[in-house]
């Protein structure tokens, strides 16, 4: 009976293991939850849609407008002479007409470098998006590594005070027998209580984390999927500093955003010079008016038609100044839109670097940790034994379980540090996309 019991009670812990594995979220999910519901994303993506509409208005200038109008009016006068004798007329007639009118463009250069300027616009509207979409996956990516660190920082607190409890417990069991001092009891009660306050402080950060990745995502997840152990993270590839600077200089969203606003800068100074220029307008127009009139004694009416097609041409001589105020104006914002792109070079190659040094250190540190960890869990080994054998105190114990938690805390800390970093490399370089999310989440549990 107890053996049938055991394998029931394995049974369901193990269904109930499966339905929590089942439904914990992976990163990619996450990710794609994201895409749906984050505020930050929705407008970007409504900016864009706004932003396309810059093409069909650049070219609207370069196609002809056509206008129609109609008029209809009553019309009442009543005429006395002053001659002798005196005389009165009257005459009163209805007038209606209409015109159908058409103006093409011929030659309007501020009309051509608008339409140029549309199109960059678009494009630069794609890139902001696409700086957007980069800047939600580093964002879901962050909030994601932040809530395992944090589950990571409570289960080794809780794990901490749970071997300071059987440290605490053994400490009182050896003063009740007089192998040991009251210092060894009052020692371990001090770090139980101090582990319970970070097992709080620890609980409370993973509640905010998994608050913050709730306002990201629509939701708060059940569970998330872990790194798996031991994982092996690799070297950015190419494993050169120098090329990662090149490729953040040039193909960064950002350095392409700041190159698409110098060639929208330059061709409004053409825009703004094109008004010193003579302009050339085919015109036509169809018209057709009627009136139908009376007097005291007759009635009459008339009808007429016209059209008209030609050429029209206006030269600007002077305006109050007002152009070539626009064109110093276009002329300064050039040199602003050309300062704006070096910085972002520089602030593209400084991330570059930034995040290519952290993937690296961080995988110095990931190496170096895992075999502190190795290391502490065998100073841990030893003090337990030399405090059994009476060749160590409590605090050598307390101190090195202290020491092996930190470790472990600190390994998961710079694993997940490091993804990050390769994920903002990517990112400074102009390359990070939904790939790049999944090639993460294939290191999860």
């Amino acid at each position: 009976m107890k053996k049938m019991l055991s394998v029931l009670s394995v049974a369901v812990a193990a269904s109930m293991f499966s339905a929590g594995a089942s439904q914990a979220a992976d990163l990619l999910g996450v990710y794609r939850d994201a895409i749906g519901y984050d505020a930050q994303f929705a407008s970007a993506k409504a900016a864009l849609v706004a932003g396309r509409e810059k093409l069909p208005q650049g070219r609207a200038g370069l196609l002809p407008t056509i206008g129609f109008s109609a008029s209809t009016a009553w019309n009442d006068y009543d005429t006395t002479t002053r001659t002798t004798p005196t005389a009165e007329f009257l005459r009163k007639y209805n007038s209606n007409g209409w015109s159908v009118n058409l103006s093409q463009p011929l030659f309007r250069w501020q009309n051509w470098a608008s339409y140029k300027q549309s199109e960059l616009a678009v494009a630069q509207a794609e890139m902001q998006y696409g700086l957007a979409k980069q800047d939600l996956i580093v964002r879901v990516a962050q909030a994601y590594f932040d809530v395992l660190l944090a589950q990571e920082s409570l289960a080794s607190a809780q794990a901490q005070k749970t071997a300071i409890g059987e440290q605490l417990a053994s400490a009182k069991r050896n003063f009740e027998v007089g192998t040991a001092t009251i210092t060894d009891t009052h020692e371990a009660q001090a770090r139980y209580d101090l582990t319970t306050a970070q097992e709080i402080a620890a609980d409370n950060d993973l509640q905010v984390k998994r608050q913050t990745l709730g306002t990201i995502i629509g939701r708060e997840p059940e569970a998330l999927k872990s790194l798996r152990h031991g994982l092996e993270i690799g070297r950015p590839q190419p494993d050169d500093i120098f090329k990662w600077v090149e490729s953040a200089e040039q193909g960064s969203l950002a350095v392409q955003l700041g190159q698409a606003s110098l060639e929208i800068a330059t061709r409004e100074i053409d825009k703004q010079r094109a008004g010193h220029y003579p302009t050339l307008d085919l015109v036509a127009s169809r018209g057709r008016s009627s009136a139908t009139s009376s007097t005291l004694t007759t009635g009459s009416g008339s009808d007429s038609d016209a059209t008209t097609i030609g050429l029209q041409l206006a030269i600007p001589i002077f305006a109050g100044g007002t152009t070539m105020s626009r064109d110093r104006e276009a002329v300064a914002l050039h040199d602003k839109a050309s300062a704006d792109l070096d910085n972002a070079r520089r602030t593209a190659a400084l991330a570059a670097r930034q995040a290519y040094l952290g993937v690296t250190s961080g995988l110095a540190q990931v190496k170096a940790l895992e075999q502190a960890l190795v290391s502490s869990q065998s100073a841990l080994d030893s003090n337990k034994l030399g405090y059994e054998v009476g060749v160590r105190i409590n605090i050598d114990v307390l101190n090195a379980q202290q020491q092996l938690y930190s470790t472990r805390r600190d390994l998961a800390k710079a694993r997940l540090d490091t993804l990050a970093a390769q994920l903002k490399l990517k990112a400074a370089a102009g390359t990070l996309g939904e790939d790049d999310v999944a090639a993460v989440n294939v290191l999860l549990e």
